[in-house]
């Protein structure tokens, strides 16, 4: 059984840095693409980064609250854990924040793509 444990979540204020890290228990992790993604209060969850390292490409939302050039999703395929480091980070950044492994090799923005998720890990964000 795959599994995949968030960690780093926590309350900071605006203009704050973060570091989510994403621990995946899986033998072949450089294989999969991995993704983040996060749910606001009232909201679905929508589509922030992905990582598909077997093609070294990333990917970022391009939504009104761009994270685009404020966040950077990485990974240490040795330690098979996946980051997202959040920066400048703004009160619409409040959610939770969950990791994706992707189904194949590539990732995706679609979450229907994905097929093991982590419990989520909580990032507030006052003003």
């Amino acid at each position: 059984q795959v599994q995949l444990v968030e960690s780093g979540g926590r309350l900071v204020q605006a203009g704050d840095s973060l570091r989510l890290s994403c621990a995946v228990s899986l033998r072949t992790f450089s294989t999969y693409g991995m993704g983040w993604f996060r749910q606001a209060p009232g909201k679905e969850r929508e589509f922030v980064a992905a990582s598909s390292w077997a093609i070294g490409t990333t990917y970022y939302a391009e939504s009104a609250d761009s994270v685009k050039g404020r966040f950077t999703i990485s990974r240490d395929n040795a330690k098979n854990t996946v980051y997202l480091q959040m920066n400048s980070m703004k009160p619409e950044d409040t959610a939770v924040y969950y990791c994706g492994k992707s189904k194949g090799r590539i990732a995706t923005i679609r979450s229907y793509e994905y097929d093991y998720w982590g419990q989520g890990t909580q990032v507030t964000v006052s003003s």
